[in-house]
């Protein structure tokens, strides 16, 4: 059975009653007997009402099955935004095997790491796909991998050996089982699905969530932002990523409509929101400022558009105020980590100061708060004092698959994740991350918090943008320096920044040393997400240069 791994049977009988027993797929057949007629899923290739998207589901299901699949295995899905993608993972939970989606830029080595590490049986992936072929990476690996059988590939044609989804979807292998069939294979709600990391350091993990924990959750978001049957919620990052894991996990709960774009390209994702009448977006800040930046963005009918969630990397303050004053509608700033499995909520109607300087509040679940701030003996602290996030509770993810080491090492004996974000609650008590514990700058034995001082920063009339980083000092060990984006037609001066933050009444300590101006940031690859790591490596060759380091100072 893929029951959490981490989970005591203390734990799962506590948690059993707060999941409750929905699953995914009993979501998508609950809304093809209410919606029937209504659209439920669409591509640039694909339409599909509710109905519809349960026979394929149910298809799926059973093709699996009859083809050897047994409860467990796993099946790895390799494919655009493309709707096969998401009716693949519902199909799999109703057929009792765990899918794994693995992001369509990978190649031999990631591939070769996934299926080495999951033990997949499966694979589902396109022949060919903006120029790659991805069939051949299978045909590559396929040999080192005896328990990989079943070669699938979403397409017009299927090569020798390999097996058609649309051949599946168009077979009525229905006819050939019982009704009640699926219903006995399901997973149910206290079993798990998987996620990836994001695999900054390495090759990513795989992350179970169990089924019930997930809903819940999303169902606690969903009713936040008043998701509803009338949306239309698109996807217009890449399926695996964690705004669109959002979208195919809150979606079927508010019955909602979902657009996906296959692959992103700014005007093209203007086009869909027209196109569709779309008013929710999951996404990530890159995108949003993409989209906003196109020349032809004017061009086009944004109006339907209420509420714009970006995620899975931070941005910054004058960046998300651009994009809500473009699109005219509120954007929420996300936080939460696969690995944990939850983060705070917003809701639209909170100030523009909480929705994107904030990362919302926690929710207690089952009279716990999932996530706290805790001193370095794990002790909980008051609102207002910096110290170690950690998550856990009924709604928090259940380990590492088959990998228990990893597992282990994650989570405190009593059940707490360790982000590595350093974070305080404010005093209306929304969570407030203020840096991750390798970007704080120790300051002579004081922490300093770059987003503490940035986000004041950023609300200078002359600054546009701006990053706090720790530089080496012979004698202090760090201080702090500020990397500043002016306005256009603006000039600022070191003298500028401290009067400014001095007038904010911070501790002297938190105060930068020095001043650097560039015409912009330097952002991490697909997020906009600074790159403090090249800032940090910049100032120290500068400092070395200068004479104020040694060579063997870092």
């Amino acid at each position: 059975m893929a029951r959490p791994s981490r989970h005591t049977p203390e734990m799962l009988k506590e948690y059993r009653p707060i999941w409750g027993n929905m699953t995914y797929a009993d979501y998508w057949d609950r809304n093809a007997e209410l919606y029937p007629d209504r659209e439920a899923i669409v591509d640039s290739r694909t339409r599909l009402t509710w109905a519809q998207a349960k026979v394929w589901i149910d298809r799926l299901a059973l093709g699996l099955r009859d083809m050897g699949f047994k409860r467990d295995d796993v099946l790895v899905i390799q494919l655009p935004n493309w709707v096969e993608s998401y009716m693949l993972r519902v199909a799999c939970e109703k057929a009792g095997i765990l899918s794994l989606i693995a992001l369509r830029n990978w190649r031999h080595a990631e591939m070769e790491h996934t299926f080495n590490k999951s033990g997949a049986v499966g694979v589902v992936a396109p022949v060919e796909f903006e120029g790659r072929d991805y069939y051949q990476v299978v045909q590559d690996l396929k040999p080192k991998f005896p328990n990989l059988k079943h070669v699938m590939v979403v397409g017009d044609r299927a090569p020798a050996g390999a097996i058609s989804i649309r051949e599946m979807l168009e077979t009525p292998i229905e006819k050939k089982y019982p009704k009640d069939f699926l219903a006995k294979e399901k997973h149910k709600a206290d079993e798990v699905m998987l996620f990836l990391t994001s695999g900054s350091t390495g090759f990513p993990k795989f992350v179970e969530q169990p089924i019930g924990a997930r809903i819940n959750y999303m169902r606690m978001v969903g009713e936040s932002w008043g998701l509803h049957k009338d949306d239309v919620f698109a996807s217009l990052s890449p399926v695996g990523t964690g705004p669109s894991a959002m979208v195919y996990l809150m979606a079927p709960i508010t019955g909602t409509k979902i657009a996906m774009l296959e692959s992103f390209d700014a005007e093209e994702a203007l086009k869909l929101i027209q196109r569709e009448r779309v008013t929710v977006i999951g996404t990530v800040p890159a995108i949003t400022i993409m989209m906003v930046q196109h020349p032809n963005f004017s061009k086009y009918d944004l109006s339907s558009l209420r509420l714009i969630f970006a995620g899975a990397a931070p941005w910054t303050y004058s960046m998300a105020m651009d994009v809500q004053k473009k699109f005219g509608c509120n954007v929420l700033h996300g936080f939460g980590a696969v690995d944990m499995g939850l983060g705070p909520v917003h809701t639209p109607d909170e100030t523009v100061e909480e929705r994107l300087l904030t990362t919302g509040k926690v929710q207690p679940v089952g009279g716990i708060r999932g996530l706290k701030v805790v001193d370095s003996q794990g002790k909980e602290l008051p609102w207002g004092e910096v110290g170690d996030l950690v998550g856990g509770g009924p709604l928090s993810s259940s380990g590492y698959f088959k990998d228990p080491e990893a597992t282990k090492a994650a989570w405190s004996a009593d059940g707490w994740y360790h982000t590595g974000d350093m974070a305080k609650f404010d005093e209306k008590g929304n969570l407030v991350i203020v840096g991750r514990v390798k970007d704080m700058v120790l300051r002579g034995g004081q922490n300093v918090y770059p987003i503490e001082i940035e986000t004041m920063l950023v609300t200078h009339p002359k600054v546009k943008d701006c990053a706090i980083v720790a530089m080496p000092d012979p004698v202090l060990g760090e201080k702090a320096c500020a990397v500043i984006v002016p306005k256009p037609g603006e000039t600022v001066t070191f003298e500028d920044i401290v009067s400014f933050l001095r007038a904010k009444h911070i501790a002297s300590y938190k105060l930068p040393e020095r001043l650097e101006i560039k015409d912009k940031l330097p952002l991490l690859p697909d997020v906009a997400k600074v790159n403090k790591k090249l800032l940090r490596e910049e100032i120290t060759a500068k400092l070395r240069a200068e004479g104020v380091i040694g060579e063997r100072d870092r």
